[in-house]
């Protein structure tokens, strides 16, 4: 099976104009577009249930519940976790990442502690740490970026010793870069260290096994899979978060509440507290089943193809006049292009695609310490998804040649 060549028309807003053009939409790694599935099982959600869970003996009480529970048991099985329970809902995997380390974090790490991060991670599995280590004293260790933009391994048994917990991207969502997860959660389980994997960019593209990638926390979110926004997911292996104290307090993270103190409730409502976002839930649920119906090893061969023949097309149209950030060989990168071409700002070259009806993202992506170590201050990012065709590629390379005549020095 491949991907349907009709596949855009299952997602309304690929068929907007914008300034008089159709839409080309390549900004996926930022947030993907909704097929109809997920819109529909949202809208029927709050059409013909919008009760609360957990908490209703009614009828569609218990079908909230229902539906709510299915897409986490969904969701589990996506990824090939033991267990539905394993599965914690958070709006997003900033709030993942800030879930473990105020849990897990703040009750294992100290002064003579040490984390171990990359130069490639995003602010989301930066600054949580930061903060955290302003308060507890430990220390963040940093992988280096090597050599077309993978990450130089070879310290890496050195770089571990005295790590607790080792935290790292699966893909980067500024080079593309695919990280060897598997190699480096053996290294760090071998020097006593977990391994918290940054699966934002990974999950929506290939096939995904935590068992076999042998990670014990993964974080990701729902609006670069074809789910909503304001939904995340933090998933660990159930030992893991039975020994987590509760992140947040109050309504559904409890078992008993007395005046001298409170029983917390068993995973994952532990992490849960409050009225969780079901319509949202219920539309990730959908759209795991979405990306399923699709089959995540054919999207992964789509983008494998047609990055190739992105790269192909943007240098035969502009040669050395663009630089692509990032592996040069296909099959160890994702579909995100940051683009520097000419001496053209990536703000001006947004603009100006802007104009032809293409979406991307110019900035520096949320990495500013790999922004650094790259030497530039932004990039202009064409970021692909299983919608895309070798028809956008052809548009976006056109629409450069025009922002380089126009900025043309």
């Amino acid at each position: 099976m491949t991907i349907p060549s009709n596949i855009k028309e299952q997602f309304p807003l690929l068929s907007r104009t914008v300034h008089g053009k159709p839409i080309v939409y390549l900004d996926s790694a930022a947030s993907s577009q909704k097929p109809d599935a997920v819109l529909s099982a949202m809208d029927t959600y709050y059409k013909q249930v919008n009760a609360n869970v957990h908490r209703g003996a009614y009828a569609i009480a218990a079908e909230a519940t229902e539906q709510m529970e299915t897409a986490r048991s969904d969701i589990a099985r996506f990824i090939n976790a033991d267990s539905a329970n394993e599965i914690i809902f958070t709006k997003n995997a900033t709030e993942a990442f800030n879930l473990v380390a105020r849990s897990w974090g703040v009750r294992n790490l100290g002064e003579d502690d040490a984390i171990l991060i990359t130069d490639m991670e995003h602010h989301a599995n930066i600054v949580p740490w930061q903060i955290l280590a302003e308060d507890r004293g430990f220390e963040i260790r940093w992988i280096p970026l090597g050599e077309d933009g993978t990450l130089d391994l070879t310290d890496l048994d050195e770089l571990l010793k005295g790590v607790k917990l080792c935290s790292v991207t699966a893909m980067s969502n500024v080079l593309g870069t695919l990280n060897p997860i598997r190699k480096i959660s053996d290294a760090a389980h071998a020097a006593g260290a977990l391994m918290l994997m940054d699966g934002s960019q990974y999950v929506p593209h290939l096939p995904t096994d935590v068992a076999d990638l042998d990670v014990d926390f993964m974080c990701f979110t729902g609006h670069k899979m074809c789910g909503p926004t304001g939904i995340g997911v933090l998933w660990a292996r159930a030992e893991i978060l039975d020994a987590m104290p509760p992140f947040l307090g109050g309504g559904e993270m409890i078992l008993d509440v007395k005046k001298s103190g409170f029983v917390a409730n068993e995973i994952p409502h532990k992490f849960e507290a409050g009225t969780p976002p079901i319509a949202e839930i219920i539309g990730l649920g959908a759209a795991v089943r979405f990306l399923d119906s699709l089959g995540m090893k054919n999207i992964r061969e789509h983008e494998i193809s047609l990055t190739e023949y992105a790269f192909m097309k943007l240098k035969e149209c502009h040669g050395d006049d663009i630089q692509i950030h990032g592996p040069s060989t296909i099959d160890s990168r994702g579909g995100v292009l940051s683009i520097a071409y000419k001496d053209v700002h990536p703000h001006d070259i947004s603009q100006v695609l802007d104009q032809h009806g293409i979406c991307v993202r110019a900035g520096h992506h949320c990495a500013k310490p790999l922004m650094r170590e790259l030497g530039v201050g932004a990039t202009a990012r064409a970021s692909l998804y299983l919608y895309n065709t070798e028809s956008d590629i052809d548009i976006l390379a056109e629409a450069l040649g025009e922002a380089g005549e126009l900025f043309a020095f």
